[in-house]
């Protein structure tokens, strides 16, 4: 396949991307020790590589089951989660990796997520994916399942702590670049009516938009190859995922772009935690956090024309 070597080459510079997030935020307060200890940059580099691929890789999948723990539980009867159980049991077997364990979740977003670590593979599916036909359901399932077998989810829920940092403060510091802190003419009827008038020595905008800035000029260098990671090797998987399951056969082809066109277009987004977006079948972050994560929103509509098209995938 010619377009094969380019996609590898991709998708290693993201996952390289990736993983030099943790190595730069650990090498914040590492390298400078290092060198006030006359151990050296190079020493520090090296202390920060290992220990922040390593902290990262042990908060990780912590951190997931901590916010799965929290997720509305569906409170199925026992034959619909076990007929659930089944079917991942079933695609696991027909997929070549162990069956993760199965956790259902009530929400509105009809989306899957598979994360894995040295905690055990699981897989979150909400209640509103698992109505959808059963051939759709199945073929949001396998998604998960390839991505679970080509180990990629384990490499995600590795980084995702240091993503994480570097997405809030990135959010942080566009907040305070678009704070509005003048008050319109609205405002001030509002206050003479109500006889109340705010200390006139606020904040000044600028003094916000200043700090927005300084934090976006700090946080650049990490924030730039986890931006590079989230388009090369996060979307980049989900597409090899879409193509594993096209091969299977048209049913399941058809399955997946029916399922990605109603998690893409259906409402209750809101309803899915972020921290699983990059383990899931569609990505369901809002605008403001799709530009701070460098997405497009072409994303799923590329993959949906992609799927649907009679061409080799």
């Amino acid at each position: 396949m010619a377009g094969g070597p380019t996609r590898t080459i991709r998708t290693g510079v993201g996952a390289v991307g990736l993983l030099a997030v943790p190595v730069l935020l650990a090498a914040l307060p590492i390298v400078p020790l290092a060198w006030l200890l006359d151990a050296g940059v190079g020493v520090g580099l090296l202390v920060a590589a290992a220990v922040g691929a390593l902290v990262s890789a042990a908060l990780g999948p912590m951190l997931v089951d901590r916010r799965i723990a929290r997720l509305p539980d569906a409170d199925l009867d026992e034959r619909p989660a076990a007929f659930v159980e089944y079917r991942v049991d079933e695609l696991a077997d027909d997929i070549g990796v162990d069956a993760p364990a199965v956790t259902i979740v009530r929400a509105d977003a009809p989306n899957v997520a598979v994360t894995d670590g040295y905690r055990g593979a699981r897989i979150v599916a909400s209640t509103r994916l698992l109505s959808l036909p059963a051939a759709d359901r199945d073929a949001a399932l396998r998604h998960a399942l390839v991505r679970l077998r080509r180990r990629e989810a384990a490499f995600t829920t590795a980084v995702l702590p240091a993503l994480l940092v570097v997405e809030t403060v990135a959010l942080l510091a566009t907040l305070l670049v678009g704070r509005r802190v003048d008050r319109s003419p609205a405002d001030r009827r509002v206050n003479r009516i109500h006889g109340y008038e705010p200390d006139r020595e606020r904040i000044p905008a600028p003094v916000y938009t200043a700090a927005g800035l300084l934090l976006w000029f700090l946080l650049l260098p990490a924030w730039t190859p986890a931006i590079v990671g989230d388009r090369l090797f996060v979307a980049g998987r989900r597409r090899a995922a879409d193509a594993a399951v096209a091969r299977v056969g048209e049913t399941e082809r058809d399955g997946l772009a029916n399922a990605v066109a109603f998690a893409g277009d259906a409402a209750g987004a809101a309803d899915w935690p972020p921290l699983l977006d990059r383990l899931s079948l569609v990505s369901m972050a809002d605008d403001e956090t799709g530009r701070v994560r460098g997405y497009s929103r072409q994303e799923a509509r590329v993959r949906l024309a992609r799927l649907r098209s009679n061409v080799a995938l």
